[in-house]
């Protein structure tokens, strides 16, 4: 399998295994560097490991959880291996203050270092190690290491949907696509050169070619299946797969185009329970509440900072109306960085390079410090730290009418970050907000305080490397 699913979301195996890796390597790497700074002896140190263990794997857990916010594993598909690496360097310089200070907080309980050249050392012997094992894991893996073969029945609309949005060169596909079978009277819109036309049965074929998965994509199932060849299929271990499911699990986010309300009914996800509902509330307020603390200097330098160029009269903060949970209309709070007169012709979509925006908003606006007065809104509950971003009513009502199942998005409250806002840049038009929504259906599916934690700590990366900001 190219995916684990963790509490409802899907993983890509090899950030599994390399995030193993790399907490192995770092746990060895502490080792190390207590071994040659306050040992020397091999039978001496091996009697004493068990002791330094608790404080070994703390700082491997934080330098895992700084490298994950920062996006490293993922960087290796968009950046290549050096920029993997540079990003590498970037979470262990940030890892020796941060483990510092977990030690000096716990040092009843971990071994208290007293001094950071140690944890300097570590991070050094670290990075050249986690260096070495990746290379030798990618070397050894491969480039298709932990892809499944599959194969794909039918050549309609929902194929030919599979075919361009999962196999071009820059999506993070967990497979080998072998084909498209077309089906006997349904329209073919697959290039003749991706169409595997079976002289014999579904079944004997994927007897002499090896296929882990069937995906099936056929437009119209009431003009029949070959229902007797997938159960012989399906008997022969092959994975039989619906259209849908398929491109939400590879692509992380849910097809619009295949999606029916029987789909969204019958599929899995889409339910909360009141235990969910209070975890969710209390790592709201937990998170809110360290980010309103972290972010106070920088909100004080915002307000001064807006006050020297528009003069102190000018006002600091603006409201709006949003769409938050089941439609109720609330105020979302934003540091003012447009014009005060932005809007005077009515609600537009924001652009690139918007002639509105003030000097001082292009700053805080592309290290998102303008939402940082939302705090209060996940405080009163009006939002949620993670969730679909709120939209203002006249949008709303717009892309309702326009993109099905738009509406679903306020089955959840808002949030002040969200799978979308990881996924995707900013959307400033109809169809990019299309393809927003397809994260939205996809985090309101999966919802759960595993993904709410990932994307939590995804956002770091988002802000560091201004994805998204406009």
């Amino acid at each position: 399998m190219a995916h684990v699913r963790l509490f409802r979301h899907y993983i890509h195996v090899p950030f599994v295994i390399l995030g193993l890796i790399d907490l192995i390597v770092l746990v060895f790497s502490f080792f190390l560097a207590v071994f040659f700074r306050h040992f020397g002896e091999v039978s001496f140190f091996l009697e004493s490991y068990l002791f330094l263990l608790p404080s070994a794997l703390v700082f491997a857990l934080i330098n895992l959880l700084i490298m994950i916010s920062l996006g490293v594993h993922q960087s290796r598909l968009d950046e290549g291996m050096s920029g993997m690496m540079l990003r590498t360097i970037f979470a262990l310089i940030i890892g020796v203050p941060a483990s510092a200070f977990i030690y000096i907080l716990s040092n009843d309980w971990l071994w208290y270092l007293g001094f950071t050249d140690l944890l300097t050392s570590a991070s050094v012997f670290g990075f050249f190690l986690l260096g070495v094992c990746r290379w030798m894991f990618f070397a050894l893996a491969g480039k298709d290491a932990f892809k499944r073969k599959v194969l794909v029945l039918g050549a309609g609309h929902r194929a030919r949907q599979i075919h361009e949005d999962l196999t071009t060169p820059f999506n993070r596909k967990g497979f080998i696509l072998q084909g498209f079978v077309p089906l006997p009277g349904q329209p073919v819109e697959i290039p003749e050169e991706h169409l595997l036309r079976l002289p014999f049965s579904l079944h004997q074929f994927v007897l002499k070619n090896p296929v882990q998965e069937i995906v099936v994509a056929v437009d119209d199932r009431r003009k029949g299946l070959p229902m007797e060849d997938l159960l012989e299929c399906k008997m022969e271990g092959i994975r039989i797969v619906d259209g849908a499911t398929f491109y939400e699990r590879e692509s992380r986010k849910v097809a619009l185009e295949m999606v029916t309300r029987g789909w969204l009914v019958f599929s899995d996800g889409f339910n909360l329970s009141s235990v969910s509902g209070f975890s969710k509330r209390s790592l709201d307020i937990l998170s809110a509440s360290v980010l309103l603390v972290a972010g106070l200097p920088l909100m004080l330098l915002t307000v001064i900072a807006i006050k020297i160029e528009d003069g102190f009269k000018a006002p600091v903060l603006y409201s709006q109306e949003r769409v938050g949970l089941n439609g109720k209309v609330f105020k979302v709070y934003k540091f003012r960085s447009m014009i005060t007169d932005a809007e005077k012709h009515g609600a537009v979509w924001a652009s690139q390079n918007d002639a509105r925006v003030t000097k001082v908003g292009e700053i805080i606006r592309k290290i998102r410090v303008d939402e940082l007065p939302q705090i209060f809104n996940v405080l009163n509950g009006t939002m949620s730290f993670v969730g679909p971003r709120p939209e203002r009513p006249v949008f709303v009502r717009q892309l309702s009418e326009k993109i099905p199942f738009y509406d679903e998005r306020h089955r959840v409250k808002p949030g002040l970050t969200g799978w979308a806002q990881l996924c995707f840049a900013y959307a400033d038009n109809e169809e990019d907000t299309r393809e927003k929504l397809r994260y939205d259906l996809y985090y309101i599916k999966n919802q759960s305080m595993l993904l709410d934690l990932l994307i939590i700590i995804q956002t770091v990366e988002v802000v560091l490397f201004k994805k998204g900001s406009r």
